[in-house]
């Protein structure tokens, strides 16, 4: 196995009662977004809301974690799914690995099917931007059928 990677996991702040436990099974399956992961130990070192929008925990979540040594933040999986998607998960990305030098993953556990039908259904992900951003959650359908 090769070195440690430490992690932060962002969620959406509409989310924020979540238990974590799509995004903490699919960590220890490494299933979807946590498939980059498949032979390195993972420790996951911060987990917290976005505070909502427009975000503002973004600004001052990610220092916290980079101080408990964090290389990698990934943003939860419910910033693609929710409804409307996150319209600031972009800038998101681009300012914390900007300011903070962390790589972003967009995403953690993988789609559910049932917001996969929906959002096909409303074509939100069509845009090339939006299909680069839910490639690492973008499973076959028996995992998003496990995810529902």
């Amino acid at each position: 196995m090769d070195e440690k990677v430490k992690i932060g996991i962002i969620i959406c702040d509409r989310y924020r009662t979540c238990a974590g436990g799509k995004c903490l099974r699919s960590l220890r399956n490494r299933e979807g977004a946590f498939s980059i992961y498949e032979n390195q130990e993972v420790e996951l070192v911060g987990y917290a809301t976005c505070a909502g929008c427009p975000g503002g925990n973004v600004e001052y979540a990610p220092s916290e974690m980079k101080n408990n040594g964090a290389q990698v933040v990934h943003f939860a999986t419910g910033l693609v799914v929710g409804y409307p998607p996150c319209p600031r998960i972009a800038f998101f990305r681009d300012f914390v690995e900007e300011k903070f030098g962390m790589k972003v993953v967009i995403g953690t556990h993988p789609i559910p099917q049932k917001y996969h039908d929906t959002h096909t259904r409303l074509k939100t992900w069509e845009s090339v931007q939006w299909q680069e951003m839910i490639q690492p959650t973008l499973v076959d359908e028996a995992m998003r059928l496990a995810y529902d």
